[in-house]
């Protein structure tokens, strides 16, 4: 029988997953480090359905690893920022040969995913789903799209180019923040000539066409580098690009390329990130139910051919990214119980279950392609 355990359930994208669970019968295992968050946890979600609760703290690895029994387990983990604190429940996943999944958007533990604990992951028969929420599923998903169609249509491609925005306002949680204080002194990566290579952080942004206004976008690591090759050959380059800092993209861009050269003097990297880290605030807290409603989650992916012209276009839209990450976590769980992956090791989410199953699960979170 498979168990889903969610390990960092009392933080603010845990919460909201937890709920999102919950509702849709999956009788998780609500674990955390704090009993008193835990039964506050609980108490919110009495009445709603069945669920129990473990303790479980990263400064403890075998607590984690004692959360999963058997190889059928799902372990969900939303505990960030993940560079720092990622690594327990990757191992626990790992050594029990289960299934793992997580809601990062770090680009240091994306690439960690893949290339470190993708090979030891699949020799143990395990199954690694990082980056499975608003980070980045809806990139994956239009690039997928875009792709089949540019073969369908007989032109290859050879280039694509993922652009994610929110339009109607995003507040960031404490642990996005935090992620994102660290994410500004982490070296990234992009896929180029056909392999991944490192890249500093910022550099030239892109801009997309949303409906006829341009949005600016910032590069960064994203899944998408990994997994869409996968999926396309002959593809020679992948940019996935941030532009949720709306006006800002810019200004962030050439701040994060200057703090990339300042953090490569000895020393200076640590003192800046203990800097960073004191300035974000108090965490698992974020915005309510009622902030996060007006926005939408959007991603955009263009195809180009060998020569640089645009094939195809696809942009999805869905939900407010912190209420889509959760439907997402909660979707892939349960599509892990039900044995429905379609091999081991680091996965992405289109050749996790298949281009058709992530077109049509999504669309059943409201996550779908507008022409």
């Amino acid at each position: 029988m498979s168990r889903v355990i969610l390990f960092g359930a009392t933080g603010y994208t845990g919460r909201i997953t937890a709920a999102a669970m919950v509702r849709q019968g999956l009788e998780p295992v609500l674990a955390g480090r704090s009993r008193a968050s835990l039964d506050a946890l609980a108490a919110s979600l009495e009445g709603v359905g069945a669920f129990s609760t473990a303790l479980a703290d990263v400064a403890d690895p075998s607590s984690i690893r004692a959360l999963l029994d058997t190889p059928n387990d799902v372990l969900v983990s939303t505990v960030g920022p993940f560079a720092r604190f990622g690594g327990p429940a990757l191992a626990a996943a790992i050594d029990a040969g289960a299934a793992y999944i997580d809601s990062t958007g770090e680009p240091s533990f994306v690439r960690r995913v893949f290339e470190q604990a993708g090979p030891r992951a699949a020799a143990k028969g395990a199954r690694l789903l990082t980056a499975f929420g608003y980070d980045y599923v809806p990139g994956n998903l239009a690039g997928a799209i875009a792709l089949r169609r540019a073969r369908e249509a007989g032109r290859p491609a050879s280039r694509v180019d993922v652009g994610y925005f929110v339009k109607g306002g995003m507040s960031l949680s404490s642990g996005t923040r935090a992620s994102a204080a660290g994410m500004m002194f982490e070296k990234s990566f992009a896929f180029r000539g056909g392999e991944v290579r490192d890249v500093r952080p910022g550099g030239a942004v892109r801009s997309f066409d949303l409906g006829g206004q341009m949005w600016d976008g910032l590069p960064l690591g994203g899944s998408e580098h990994f997994a869409l090759p996968r999926l396309d050959t002959s593809l020679n380059d992948v940019g996935v690009y941030l532009g949720w800092a709306g006006k800002w993209t810019k200004a962030a861009s050439v701040g994060a390329s200057a703090l990339g050269v300042i953090t490569s003097v000895p020393g200076v990297r640590r003192g800046l990130t203990a800097l960073s880290t004191r300035g974000t605030p108090q965490t698992g807290q974020g915005p309510n139910a009622e902030d996060r409603a007006p926005g939408r989650s959007i991603a955009i992916a263009n195809v180009y051919d060998p020569v640089g012209r645009l094939i195809n276009t696809v942009r999805v839209v869905g939900p407010t990214p912190y209420d889509l990450t959760a439907e997402l976590l909660t979707w892939s769980a349960s599509m892990f119980v039900a044995r429905h992956e379609t091999g081991v090791g680091a996965l992405g989410p289109a050749d996790a279950f298949g281009v058709d199953e992530l077109i049509s699960g999504c669309a059943g979170l409201k996550l779908r392609a507008h022409d």
